[in-house]
């Protein structure tokens, strides 16, 4: 009975993609589902893989330690799939797909070391290269702010194109999010008005930047109210994590 025990532990393990991370505080009504299974309740310290998949219902919240260091918060009524992982001794990339609400993306890069973690709503992608942000995930219009650091823009098309070529073998799997030449975008700059440009290339936004995109690739780019954006709950139980660590 051991052994079988061990054997079908074994096979669980074997099915799963590479680690992501764990589950580190599931706050309220927290579920994840794998790819052969259904939506079942997340537990403290529970490990993540790629493929999984984790929802949160109203009122709760979830917190992701990502292998390798760095944190990903999901707010209440959330849904992110996590796509892929390769951890390596210096270069460490993530991607996964905010299917709908918010994410806290905090990854702070070590002295020498890459760090990649892209985030794809339906309408816009966000890789950071150790820094934060939060992304807004809606079915028309998709927002990324930038708290610290730099965060990397394009439209979800791009980002859908260049995971093709990956499947084909025609950009390596595990390249970081970088698609055509950058357009770096700092503070307080911003477009004449909104939504009267295309996002056609990737931009790079500063510290205190927000940029909303559409489902047509049009966006609009500006400096947000931070003052204001603190009073958010899901910003204020972030800042709190932040402080204490």
């Amino acid at each position: 009975m051991f052994l079988i025990r061990i054997l079908i532990f074994s096979s669980i393990l074997s099915a799963a993609g590479q680690p992501f991370g764990k589950n580190s505080l599931p706050l309220g009504k927290v579920q994840f589902k794998t790819e052969t299974t259904d939506w079942a309740r997340a537990k403290p310290n529970q490990k993540v893989f790629e493929g999984n998949s984790i929802r949160t219902q109203a009122k709760s919240r979830c917190e992701i330690t990502l292998t390798g260091g760095g944190k990903v918060r999901i707010g209440e009524n959330s849904e992110l799939e996590l796509n892929e992982a390769s951890v390596k001794l210096m270069v460490k990339n993530f991607s996964a797909n905010l299917k709908r609400g918010n994410v806290f993306v905090s990854a702070k890069a070590a002295f020498g070391e890459k760090k990649n973690i892209a985030v794809r709503t339906p309408t816009a992608v966000a890789a950071i290269r150790g820094t934060k942000y939060r992304a807004s995930a809606g079915e028309n219009e998709s927002s990324v702010k930038v708290y610290d650091g730099k965060v990397d823009v394009n439209q979800a098309k791009n980002y859908i194109e260049e995971r093709k070529k990956k499947r084909q073998g025609l950009i390596p799997k595990n390249m970081p999010f970088k698609l055509g030449p950058v357009t770096e975008i700092k503070a307080p700059t911003q477009v004449s008005g909104p939504f009267e440009v295309t996002l056609e290339e990737r931009v790079t936004l500063a510290e205190g930047m927000q940029i909303n995109i559409r489902a047509d690739g049009k966006f609009h780019m500006f400096e947000f109210d931070q003052a204001k954006d603190a009073e958010d709950e899901f910003v204020k139980w972030n800042q709190e994590l932040e402080a204490g660590n």
